[in-house]
């Protein structure tokens, strides 16, 4: 169990290793190796898929980042059934149960909205899925331009966990929660930010450039 202490998971992670190894490590101590085995293999995948490794987030305070790991699924403009009225840009990303599955703010800027939807658990890579899984959507203002960010649960995924409330000030690449078990991610963006993405590709979260937003007047103004 001392692996815990040298590869980070999420917190959220610790009760699951915790139920199956505290068991097991009982058993070695009667020297029950034979029965203790399954309980540390269990351990060692729930270890697996709770990991939360350190990344390296690019600098550009107007780059949006993925959020999660996982296969880009769609690019493009956003189907006005999926998200509030306006245009929009659409990023959907699939995570399958290998990938890392903690979830990072796309973007830096103040949190606006919270708002977690009770729903269905259909597949996450089905259209469906963005409008009537279960899902916790998060609103990001950078300096007057929206990004939204929606955790989605599927089939496997049963439980969203986001630690972020109205106000608060966020980091680009900063932890905010996970999705358990298999999920997807959508983002949605301004228009006129510059999609850097495309469909099939594979996303590292809080590293891979998704979209690069326009600057303001305000930040021109700053840099200036």
């Amino acid at each position: 169990m001392c692996l815990i202490a040298v590869i980070r998971i999420d917190p959220a992670g610790i009760p699951f290793v915790s139920c199956v190894w505290v068991p097991a490590a009982i058993l070695l101590v009667f020297k029950q190796v034979i029965m203790s085995l399954p309980l540390v293999i269990i351990g060692c995948v729930f270890l697996f898929f709770f990991r939360d490794p350190e990344r390296r987030t690019p600098l550009d305070p107007q780059a949006i980042i993925a959020p999660a790991d996982g296969q880009v699924m769609y690019v493009g403009d956003a189907d006005e059934s999926l998200t509030v009225s306006g245009e929009w840009y659409q990023v959907s990303i699939f995570l399958s149960p290998l990938n890392v599955h903690v979830n990072r703010i796309p973007v830096g800027g103040r949190i606006t909205r919270v708002k977690y939807r009770k729903g269905q658990f259909w597949p996450a890579y089905k259209k469906k899925a963005s409008v009537e899984n279960e899902a916790t959507e998060i609103w990001i203002d950078h300096e007057g331009q929206t990004v939204i960010c929606r955790q989605i649960v599927g089939i496997l995924a049963r439980r969203i966990v986001c630690r972020l409330s109205v106000g608060t000030e966020v980091q680009t690449g900063q932890r905010f929660g996970i999705m358990k078990f298999g999920s997807r991610m959508d983002v949605f963006m301004p228009r006129s930010a510059a999609l850097k993405i495309a469909t099939g590709e594979t996303v590292r979260g809080g590293e891979t450039v998704l979209a690069i937003l326009e600057e303001t007047t305000r930040i021109k103004e700053l840099r200036s």
